[in-house]
Formats: structure tokens, sequence, C-alpha cells
């Protein structure tokens, strides 16, 4: 899981778990409505996924059953399978969830340590 999409979901949400963003909550419901419906939707693809691990018959030879066991391996979660290419998907959402989540929780104390700094020079 070392690819740059998934390494920025996690700058993201660790920017936003350190208090270093703030994004005001009524701004970010649509944002966070959206990610949670991808979410929702990746989530499906994987309870489904299983299906495609079924091997398809492509005759009964070793080039055949060799090429079908690893198009059912694949597909159910062995090397660079769907499955593994929508986990990593998911784990992003949910990353992005989790940032959004802590920047609008954030938010007013970032606006509050604003405004006290600024009452306080006045």
């Amino acid at each position: 899981m070392g690819n740059s999409s998934y390494a920025g979901a996690a700058a993201f949400r660790n920017a936003a778990a350190s208090g270093l963003l703030g994004v005001d909550p009524d701004a970010a419901q649509n944002v966070l409505k959206k990610i949670r419906a991808g979410k929702d939707s990746v989530e499906s693809l994987l309870r489904s996924a299983g299906a495609l691990a079924e091997a398809p018959k492509l005759g009964a030879n070793p080039v055949g059953n060799a090429i079908a066991a690893k198009f059912a391996e694949r597909a159910d979660g062995g090397g660079d399978s769907y499955t593994t290419a929508l986990q990593n998907l998911y784990s992003q959402y949910e990353q992005a969830e989790q940032a959004v989540v802590e920047a609008m929780r954030h938010y007013h104390q970032i606006d509050q340590a604003a405004s006290d700094a600024l009452s306080g020079q006045a």
C-alpha cells in the first residue's frame, strides 16, 4: 500500500489529526457525504468480489488450468487483485473521512485561538 494516493490520504488524515488544519463543519458536510457514498459503494463491491473468484472453464489442459487458477487467485485477493485494489481504495476513503471529521472538530479550536490572539492585541 505504498502508492502515492494512499500516502496522500494518510498525510491528509495525519495533518487533520494533529490539528494542522480545520474545516468549517457546515461547508464540509457535502464533501463528507460524497466520501461516505464512495466508501459505501466500494464496500458493496468488496462484498460481491468473491463471486469473481470462480475459476473460468478454459479446458482440461495444463495451460488452461494454470490460467484459470491464476484468474481465480487474483479475483479473490491474491497478488494484484481486484479485491486488493478495492481494499486499498476503501482505506483511502476511510482515511479521507477521518481527516474531514478531525478537521471539522479542529475548526472551532483554530477559530477560537485566532479570535483570542486578535482580542489580546486590541
